[in-house]
């Protein structure tokens, strides 16, 4: 099936009140097991690939992106692909080729003038090239490579009147929002502020987006979509099973060699973690 837009899927998503999920994507098994999932309950969904998961890739961006273009075009579900986190503009001017259809653009460590005028500017050239632009504004805490932000600490929430402002004078499509989940949970404890939320929801026009929702229960994450979330973004939640059906696998298997063997149990654990969170964000 053609790749679809992270827009198409949102907006589609924000209609009927219900969100896309959008799974971050390190290995070929990740790319796998997201499809897999999706498939299997007949969903469309995102792949999305960090700046981060690039760093790891030894800063190249095509090897991991071709590959997901290319199980995408062989899946039975729409698939988007997404640019996420991207705080590099070399890094951001490389999506267009490399087959996204959408970036986020992560300019909201910066202070407010600042975050404004790089996003600004990143929208300008995105929009040129057919790019939907995701931003943010505060803080979602967690983020590999930032100093630790308690996501509960005065300033690290989305203030709504700065929002409207934020996304009218920089014209993006979509805006994360920090509302009390953070990155990198490995634990689901978090705490989402839902009045807050209520409140973003009735003065902005674009999507909202929540990220570090590995860190969020159920019940708190349907409340999140019930009250505006439209795309839902989960990366740790797939480290977490794969890493887990791994080291049960190899526990069980000390003379283990063969990567297939422990990577498929990987796999397998990831597939199941992608349905449960996919079957939540449903209309």
């Amino acid at each position: 099936m053609p790749l679809v837009t992270t827009g198409e899927l949102v907006t589609r998503a924000a209609t009927t009140r219900s969100a896309v999920a959008a799974f971050n994507i390190i290995t070929l098994e990740h790319v796998e097991a997201v499809i897999a999932a999706a498939e299997s309950l007949d969903s469309p969904v995102v792949l999305q690939v960090s700046e981060n998961a690039v760093k790891f890739r030894h800063g190249r961006l095509h090897p991991l992106s071709r590959a997901a273009v290319t199980a995408a075009e062989h899946a039975a579900v729409p698939v988007a692909l997404h640019l996420d986190h991207v705080q590099s503009d070399d890094l951001l001017r490389q999506a267009a080729d490399a087959g996204f259809g959408s970036v986020m653009y992560d300019a909201a460590h910066l202070p407010y003038a600042e975050n404004l005028a790089a996003t600004r500017a990143a929208a300008d050239w995105a929009h040129s090239q057919g790019l939907w632009i995701e931003a943010e504004l505060g803080e979602v805490g967690g983020k590999q490579g930032r100093p630790p932000l308690d996501a509960h600490a005065p300033g690290a929430r989305t203030d709504p009147v700065e929002a409207r402002a934020f996304v009218t004078d920089s014209g993006v499509d979509a805006l994360a929002v920090a509302i009390g989940s953070a990155h990198a949970m490995t634990e689901r404890t978090a705490t989402l502020d839902h009045d807050l939320l209520k409140h973003l929801y009735a003065v902005l026009e674009v999507p909202l987006v929540l990220h570090g929702s590995s860190g969020v229960r159920d019940d708190e994450l349907t409340a999140a979509v019930a009250g505006g979330i439209a795309k839902v973004n989960v990366g740790t939640a797939l480290n977490v099973a794969m890493t887990g059906a791994i080291r049960e696998f190899l526990a069980a298997h000390p003379e283990a060699v063969d990567s297939r063997k422990y990577l498929s149990a990987g796999r397998d654990a990831m597939v199941e973690a992608a349905r449960r969170i996919i079957r939540l964000l449903g209309p």
